[in-house]
């Protein structure tokens, strides 16, 4: 299935990404000051940095929060420097899996990683060794019961988007990382109720995890390494029956 996402879809429904308040507003201080750093300070004419702050404006992030994160990047006040790393491996059951990082300690974050994935029997590789598995997209996933499919379809590639994808709770509308913003803005002026929406990175094949200790160990992994303070983004490859994750 076209830009699917096993874990993504279980981070969804777990409510994973939304239980810990304060990890996700450092997540986004971090992404809001790297792209303020980056690109400027203006919301207008940073790509990046609009989408971090309508991200932040989603899970109700303070404006003084976010406007003290992006002058942090720009330096009108003094704040961490933080370094963007991807780090790539194999997890239990060869499962590819990227891991992106914002830290203002490589040698402190790399330990922790390597850790992580020996500690679940899998291993950290070299730059490059999976990343090639995945692709960049724009990933806004919508509720079934704000919109029909026919009428998202329409929309989404109206304004832009590559496909529509049906899962269990809802839709994932899937674009062209450029073309991103255009398709939200759509949405959204179309009065339809978006819940997460970023750039991810989509595997374009997945692999079959059947037997429930790979199974175990693999969530163990992605769990650890989404808890992890310097951790902005985990991404894998797997697919898993839904009868298995319940049993795990």
């Amino acid at each position: 299935m076209a830009g699917h996402s096993k874990w993504a879809n279980i981070k969804h429904r777990k409510g994973a990404a939304d239980a810990k308040r304060g990890k996700i507003f450092t997540r986004l201080i971090k992404e809001i000051t790297v792209a303020a750093r980056m690109g400027g300070g203006d919301i207008d004419g940073n790509p990046r940095l609009r989408a971090a702050v309508t991200t932040a404006k989603t899970v109700n992030m303070p404006k003084d929060n976010i406007a003290r994160a992006i002058k942090k990047g720009t330096g009108e006040i003094e704040g961490e420097v933080y370094d963007e790393i991807l780090y790539e491996g194999y997890g239990p059951g060869g499962v590819a899996v990227l891991v992106e990082c914002m830290t203002d300690n490589r040698n402190r974050t790399v330990a922790d990683i390597r850790h992580f994935f020996a500690k679940s029997n899998g291993n950290l590789g070299e730059s490059g060794c999976v990343a090639w598995m995945f692709d960049k997209k724009g990933t806004i996933r919508i509720e079934k019961s704000d919109i029909s499919e026919e009428e998202l379809m329409d929309l989404a590639l109206e304004a832009g988007a590559e496909d529509v994808v049906e899962e269990d709770n809802g839709f994932q509308v899937l674009t062209a990382p450029e073309e991103f913003e255009t398709v939200r803005e759509a949405l959204e002026q179309a009065g339809v109720t978006m819940g997460d929406a970023e750039i991810s990175m989509v595997p374009k094949n997945t692999i079959e995890v059947t037997d429930e200790n790979v199974a175990k160990s693999l969530m163990k992994l992605l769990e650890n390494l989404e808890d992890h303070d310097d951790v902005q983004n985990v991404h894998a490859n797997f697919d898993m029956d839904d009868s298995l994750m319940e049993n795990i």
